[in-house]
């Protein structure tokens, strides 16, 4: 299978991946034809790339962090958690939802589980074919990606479940945003834009009397769009004032939003997103910690279309855990961009001399 930017299908093509709404209906099978109307739809929809059938790409699979049952129960929980909230916007202090944290503790442990079962996993892009409410999507993904991050950082299992539920409930303060504000298209007026990072601290109220949700959770509400430079927000913090866990959040918070489709603009790939985050080491994030965030991210997508510094053109195919910027390429034409007759695969991690040297996204769906 071949990965495709929504604006460059083409009717005709065939889908390789099952596209799911969220709450794990098949909306679209795998082998459904495109129609111009489809293409439409999915991108409306918030689908940025899709996966399409080529007889050249034949056996290479796509891996899934998670399994399609633990997907559609994590969604459909953090659905009926958020909207909780949404109507119950002005609960008084007396006022407490035990059962949210008995929720999420057990979409938690379903998250580890499969995480725990994947060897070697990777930070990979997870929301490419399923059509679901922003929010509850960024969610889940925030919360996978910091719980493999707690994994490799050693953290033990009560760690990872209080860093889970922070990175699972960051955003819970955005149900007290009005829909107008947090779906705007457009730039935010100086109003809108105080209105929105308000979120932050009506989290951490939301969160901090729950019974069976951490306080340090509530604190990741509340700290993760501070910076160790203090340019965050919303007390402006700086440096080891902000507590690791907010740091890890605040790192994939801002990979996982600027690799999605959003109204306003196109989603990144990862090595894009990743460049993204280093301008901003020791600055606005840990150096270290983006150290360990690179080596986890899968940076070039299984499925992707590369040119390599020979001339040839390639498809991604596997991904090696130890070295994420050299994987495993199908390579698909000559130095001169014959295509060739035989396709062959090749271990980047073991032909040193051979680099990818750019992304092809080509308007035909074949390397140009």
């Amino acid at each position: 299978m071949r990965m495709m930017p929504i604006a460059l299908s083409r009717p005709g093509m065939k889908l390789a991946k099952k596209i799911y709404s969220d709450d794990g209906i098949v909306l679209l099978a795998e082998g459904v034809e495109l129609t111009s109307s489809l293409i439409r739809r999915l991108s409306e929809c918030g689908i940025s790339f899709i996966y399409i059938q080529d007889a050249k790409t034949e056996g290479i699979v796509v891996p899934e962090l998670l399994s399609d049952e633990t997907h559609q129960r994590s969604i459909k929980e953090i659905r009926t958690t958020f909207r909780e909230f949404v109507n119950q916007p002005r609960k008084n202090n007396a006022s407490t939802y035990p059962y949210v944290g008995r929720k999420m503790r057990d979409v938690m442990n379903l998250i580890m589980e499969d995480l725990s079962n994947s060897k070697d996993a990777m930070i990979m892009l997870t929301n490419l074919h399923t059509v679901d409410h922003y929010l509850y999507k960024h969610s889940l993904n925030v919360c996978v990606y910091t719980t493999l991050l707690g994994m490799a950082q050693g953290y033990d299992h009560e760690k990872l479940i209080t860093l889970g539920l922070g990175a699972l409930l960051h955003d819970i303060g955005k149900t007290q945003i009005s829909m107008e504000v947090l779906l705007k298209p457009g730039a935010l007026s100086e109003y809108e834009f105080a209105e929105m990072k308000r979120h932050t601290e009506r989290g951490y109220y939301l969160l901090k009397d729950e019974p069976n949700i951490p306080l340090l959770a509530a604190h990741c509400a509340y700290q993760h769009h501070e910076r160790i430079n203090g340019c965050g927000y919303p007390r402006g913090i700086k440096g080891d004032q902000i507590h690791e866990y907010a740091k890890w959040i605040g790192i994939v918070d801002s990979y996982d939003a600027m690799t999605s489709q959003r109204i306003y603009r196109n989603a990144m790939l990862p090595h894009q997103a990743v460049e993204a985050l280093y301008s901003g080491s020791d600055i606005l994030y840990e150096t270290s910690m983006l150290r360990l965030f690179r080596d986890k991210v899968a940076i070039y997508p299984v499925g992707l279309s590369v040119k390599l510094n020979t001339g040839q053109s390639a498809i991604v195919c596997d991904i090696n855990s130890t070295c994420a910027h050299r994987p495993v390429i199908r390579v698909l034409t000559d130095e001169y961009g014959v295509e060739l007759k035989a396709p062959f695969d090749m271990d980047l991690s073991t032909n040193l001399s051979v680099l990818i040297s750019k992304i092809e996204l080509g308007a035909d769906g074949v390397p140009a």
